[in-house]
């Protein structure tokens, strides 16, 4: 049975579908989904690549800051670092292959744990991480965990909303709505019984160490992948079917998704479209909760809502395929990524609103060059020989920190909890955009 087929049954079955849920279904059906079919959609021959796709300085650089961390936090005996969706492992690679080389007190302490729901990734992890696994050093954190929630009997989007039997972390953020931040997919037509979590749960209780061990949340383009809401002056997207084609249809916006909007997003005027990600904040809501200790590095293309006030990122919804962005996410349901802007605005508030101290957000390009500036990027050169290699890395560093790359398109939210604020604003990552690119050009005489 096709994805689309599914998708269609589950329309004629209990009615329009929210693009949500349309989204969900086509990136995480547990066989055919895009991201659960096959790991082959990642790197330069696939529909996308990452920082980490570029070079290793990337993963370098990032192991040269949780080094840092590390020592704000005041050097304890164990950190974890928690990765949310790292794919193929190439970041974890990285950063584990060079804290282990050059922070040598940070390795011994470090703990890297990995959360990846698709199974065809895991196996990718266990290849790529071998050596890190098997000595302990890393660890799949949600290997048990889909075990566990395979087993659970769960509630599709379509039953009441008590959310099925999702605990949700308790959260101070007033549009937190535990319902919202697991949905589930029913695994046959045949029973509502023995479904799966699709959009991942949260990774906090899945944890490799104690609770009260520190720990740094690092995700890079995780929360551009999670299910939106879509909304227009007609009210909610949903999807339906005619004439065997999937159709928009407008249902009214709940007081939740109106409520967003208010706060951290733009009202939709006549013919626009924006995007309203309860799924991403409230996942932000349960994960930052749960932290006693630690940080959180958020890097994503995305927006603030006083960009959407001056007319920005309205209508960010994309798929894409081989690199090819279609203005269309109905066609090949489960063979396009299917993404939406971040909306930061509104991950900055749920965080704060459970007890995380957020910094100014800042762009990819300020977050790199306040790293590797003071060495020069001797992280990205050391093992160059030749004049030929050494040009090479340079047009590679060169895609990850400029405009015309991924510099300026990328954008850093970091944020702490129960660490010394003054501690935390000398971190080399925050020092380039504080003391630099705000400063005035100075003019020509």
């Amino acid at each position: 049975m096709s994805l689309r087929h599914i998708i269609e049954q589950e329309i004629g079955e209990h009615g329009p579908i929210p693009f949500s849920r349309y989204m969900e279904l086509c990136l995480y059906h547990p066989e055919l989904g895009y991201y659960s079919r096959n790991a082959q959609q990642f790197g330069k021959a696939g529909d996308f690549y990452t920082s980490s796709d570029v070079h290793a300085v990337f993963g370098r650089l990032l192991a040269r800051q949780f080094q840092e961390i590390w020592r704000a936090l005041g050097s304890p005996a164990e950190i974890e670092i928690l990765e949310l969706g790292p794919g193929r492992g190439l970041f974890a690679q990285d950063v584990l292959a060079w804290s282990e080389k050059k922070f040598p007190e940070f390795f011994d302490a470090l703990h890297y744990s990995l959360a990846e729901n698709s199974p065809e990734l895991r196996d990718r992890l266990r290849s790529v991480l071998a050596g890190f696994l098997e000595s302990g050093k890393a660890s799949s954190v949600s290997e048990n965990a889909a075990e566990r929630r395979t087993h659970q009997r769960l509630k599709p989007w379509f039953s009441d909303t008590s959310g099925g039997t999702s605990e949700a972390v308790p959260s101070h953020n007033p549009l937190f709505r535990p319902e919202a931040a697991v949905t589930f997919y029913a695994m046959t037509d045949q029973t509502r019984e023995g479904t799966t979590s699709v959009v991942p749960a949260n990774a906090m209780d899945d944890r490799a160490l104690p609770a009260g061990v520190p720990v740094i949340i690092f995700a890079n383009e995780f929360f551009d992948a999670l299910p939106v809401e879509v909304l227009s002056s007609q009210g909610e997207l949903r999807i339906s079917l005619q004439g065997g084609r999937f159709v928009e249809t407008w249902a009214p916006a709940s007081v939740e998704e109106l409520e967003f909007l208010d706060r951290y997003g733009v009202q939709p005027e006549a013919a626009e479209r924006v995007e309203v990600p309860l799924v991403a904040q409230n996942y932000m809501s349960r994960i930052t909760a749960a932290v006693s200790c630690g940080f959180i590095v958020v890097i994503d293309y995305g927006y603030t809502r006083e960009e959407q006030l001056a007319g920005r990122h309205r209508g960010t919804v994309t798929a894409v395929r081989q690199h090819a962005v279609s203005g269309n996410p109905y066609e090949a349901p489960g063979e396009q990524d299917i993404t939406a802007h971040v909306n930061f605005t509104a991950l900055a508030a749920a965080a704060e609103h459970n007890g995380m101290q957020t910094q100014p957000l800042l762009t990819q390009s300020q977050f790199l060059m306040g790293i590797g500036e003071k060495n020069q990027f001797a992280d990205a050169f050391e093992e160059c020989r030749l004049p030929q290699e050494r040009a090479k890395v340079a047009l590679q560093l060169k895609h990850l920190v400029t405009p015309a790359g991924m510099g300026e398109n990328f954008h850093l939210l970091i944020g702490s909890k129960s660490v010394d604020l003054d501690k935390v604003a000398r971190l080399s990552g925050l020092s380039f955009g504080k003391f630099r690119l705000w400063q005035p050009a100075a003019r020509e005489h």
